[in-house]
Order: structure tokens, then C-alpha cells, then sequence
């Protein structure tokens, strides 16, 4: 193994964040769709500012949706509750525009390339066409029981206990918006300590950073979370910056304008792999954007659980108004155990259909689950199988990988 000595971080953002309001919101609507209609075609963009909530996009839907509503419902589930915090869900303004998806776009997705050039072409599957063009990336690597890096997971998990001790009142004095940043040093491929924490956390104007605020998120948020085996002990309080400015009261809409899809590394890796295509939040699953990066997430997962690789990335590229995927790529960053790569890329599309009704239905993705995936993460989460979540985290796929590649 490579020895080379290297540090790397990734970061990640609370639930009051004003990016990831804007994202909640959209998923929201999403999800309000889907609950109704499971075929609704939604891209729903959201902007956040001072007491302002502004909604644009495209709904094709059979239904009702109380956007104002479900606006409302997201930022009191968040957080902002009073007044005090300059922005709550009682007395913001909520703006929405409005309109149907392109119906250029919409005769691609309804009836794809494959149908309208082969009048024999009875493929079910063949029937949907993708949303738009575009490259989409999956990944996996064996740094964590989820099969991810470990920054993005430790730097996901201090902002959701951020979160935890705000809405428990274990820390009253913290606010919804907050962020986080760990720096990992690795030796080759393998993390061996953490040499930096970052806690930025919207506070009460009476408490004091130095005095009640970093020793506080030590103890209740820093040291619940760090593998203790990562970092000296005594040395914490060196080893985090919490408030670096001095002070965090203004935050949330009123300190920054939010707008849905500006965390997208946030949204996956943390950096330590590729993002392509656009944003996930607020698009139904004909978006490929979304689907397809779900579907090599997935995939990705399944190589790696199954002992093929250590790291493992697919890219999966597709043209508007096209079923079939242009290209499908697979990678294993010189990590594969006596796997040729041209096999397993064959093997995995013998297993999975990438044609875009195809990853939907595999990964039943015409229902309201999306609002879980729009803060904290959309990968490394726990597939809830009552619930129908985070599919693409199952790895249902390592029996038959083993079989193919004699394991």
C-alpha cells in the first residue's frame, strides 16, 4: 500500500442552515406531490432570505399542493420559531412561481428516443426517456462501516448532534444554523487520526464562545462523536475551532440567502469523489441528476461490500429524451482484487437496468421519501425498510457479485 502522508477535509451543515432550508423545502414539495400523484414531475427550486421564502420551478402534478403550507411546516420543523431568530415560520413571506415542465422536455421523458424511432420497440422499459442530459458519479470506499469516507460521515455526524442538543434543550442557548469541518491525515489509503475540528454554531447573543459555548460543544457534541482511537484526548480543546469569529448570532436567512443546490458536496462525498451532473433536491426521479447518482451509488456500494475492491466509482452519462445510458464506467482506483474492470462493468448492467424507468422501479423511487435525504447527507445513510428509505444503500446485489467473480 501506498504510504503517502496526506490531510483531507470535508464538511458538512445543520438542518438551519440556509442552504439546506432552501433544499428541505423543495424535497418537501416533492414528496407532497409524490404522495398523490407518483408520477408527478416536479423541479422545484427555493430561495431564502430575510422573512422571505421564494418557490419557482416546474410541476406537472394531479394534484393539490399547499406550497405556502408546506413552507411553513419545514422552517418550524427546523427551527425558527420566534421572531428573536430573524426568520420564523409564523411571519415570513412566501412567494411562488409556478409553472408546468416544458412540454418539449415532457414528450422526451414520456416517450423516449428508442419509442419514437422504432415503431416495434413494445420494451416497457424503453419507455421512459431521461430528464436531461449529463454525467452522473457513485462511490464507495471501505473507510467506514457505510462504505464512505470518514470525513464527510464525522463531519455529517457532528451537525445532526448539533441538531440533536439544540431541539433537546441539553444546549438551549444554540440556534438552527451550524457547521461543521474535520481533517483527517491518512497514511495511503487509510485514515489514522484527526488533526482538526470546525464547529460554527448560530448562538444567543448573551452566551460567550470562549467560556460556556466551546467547552460546552466538547462535551456534549465533539466528544460523543470522534473515534477516540483518532485523536489525543487531551488535547481536544487544541484540536477544535469553534466560532473562529468570536461570535455567530446573525444566521439562518437573515445572515445568508439560501438556495436549494448549493451544498452539493455536502450532498455526497465531501470531496473525496466525483460529483457530476446537478442537484438532487426538489427534482423528481425521471431527473437523472437524482436517480442516476442514487443507482451508482448503489451499484458502487455493492462492488465494495462484496470484497471486489477497496474504493470503487461509477459514472453512468445519459442524452435527453434517451432510455439506454451512453456510457457506463467503472473505476477501482487500483484497489480491485483480481477483478477485470470491462467484466465487472458487464456484470453489473447484466444485474441492474441504468435505463431510466429501470432505476425507478429497482429503486422504487415514485414515492415521498426525500425530505430524510435534504439534510445531512444523501449517502451513508441506514435503508429503513419499513419506511422504503435511502433504497440505494441496500446490498442485495453482493450474493450474486460474489457468484459472478468466484468469491
Amino acid at each position: 500500500m501506498d504510504k503517502h502522508e496526506h490531510l483531507f477535509s470535508s464538511e458538512s451543515v445543520t438542518e438551519g442552515h440556509p442552504d439546506k432550508i432552501a433544499d428541505q423545502i423543495s424535497d418537501a414539495i416533492l414528496d407532497a406531490a409524490l404522495t398523490d400523484d407518483p408520477y408527478s414531475r416536479v423541479a422545484c427550486e427555493t430561495l431564502t432570505t430575510t422573512g422571505l421564502v421564494l418557490v419557482a420551478g416546474e410541476i406537472s402534478t394531479q394534484t393539490y399542493i399547499d406550497i405556502p403550507r408546506v413552507v411553513r411546516e419545514v422552517v418550524k420543523d427546523v427551527g425558527y420559531s420566534h421572531s428573536s431568530f430573524g426568520f420564523d415560520y409564523e411571519t415570513c413571506s412566501v412567494i411562488t412561481t409556478i409553472h408546468e415542465q416544458s412540454p418539449d422536455i415532457a414528450q422526451g421523458v414520456g416517450r423516449a428516443y428508442e419509442v419514437r424511432t422504432d415503431v416495434n420497440d413494445d420494451d416497457a422499459l424503453d419507455s421512459q426517456g431521461a430528464g436531461d442530459q449529463g454525467m452522473m458519479f457513485g462511490y464507495a470506499c471501505s473507510e467506514t462501516p457505510e462504505l464512505m469516507p470518514l470525513p464527510i460521515m464525522l463531519a455529517h455526524r457532528l451537525t445532526r448532534r448539533l441538531a440533536e442538543v439544540r431541539k433537546a434543550d441539553v444546549l438551549p442557548y444554540l440556534r438552527p444554523d451550524g457547521k461543521s469541518q474535520v481533517t483527517v491525515r491518512y497514511e495511503g489509503r487509510r485514515p489514522v487520526e484527526i488533526t482538526r475540528v470546525v464547529l460554527a454554531t448560530q448562538h444567543a447573543p448573551e452566551a460567550d464562545v470562549d467560556t460556556l459555548i466551546k467547552p460546552d460543544l466538547i462535551e456534549h457534541v465533539v466528544e460523543p462523536i470522534l473515534p477516540k482511537e483518532l485523536y489525543d484526548g487531551g488535547a481536544l480543546a487544541d484540536l477544535c475551532l469553534v466560532n473562529p469569529t468570536g461570535r455567530f448570532v446573525l444566521g439562518g436567512p437573515m445572515g445568508d440567502t439560501g438556495l436549494t443546490g448549493r451544498k452539493l458536496v455536502v450532498d455526497t462525498y465531501g470531496g473525496a469523489a466525483r460529483h457530476g451532473g446537478g442537484a438532487f433536491s426538489g427534482k423528481d426521479p425521471s431527473k437523472v441528476d437524482r436517480s442516476a447518482a442514487y443507482m451508482g451509488r448503489y451499484v458502487a456500494k455493492n462492488v465494495v461490500a462484496a470484497g471486489l475492491a477497496e474504493r470503487c466509482t461509477i459514472q453512468i452519462s445519459y442524452a435527453i429524451g434517451v432510455s439506454h445510458p451512453l456510457s457506463v464506467y467503472v473505476d477501482l482506483h487500483k484497489t480491485g482484487r483480481d477483478v477485470n474492470e470491462a467484466k465487472l462493468e458487464k456484470t453489473l448492467r447484466d444485474l441492474v437496468d441504468l435505463r431510466p424507468r429501470g432505476i425507478r422501479e429497482h429503486l422504487h423511487l415514485n414515492r415521498p421519501i426525500y425530505v430524510p435525504t435534504s439534510a445531512y447527507g444523501h449517502f451513508g445513510r441506514v435503508h429503513d425498510e419499513a419506511k422504503g428509505t435511502f433504497t440505494w444503500e441496500r446490498t442485495d446485489l453482493v450474493p450474486a457479485l460474489k457468484a459472478a467473480f468466484g468469491r
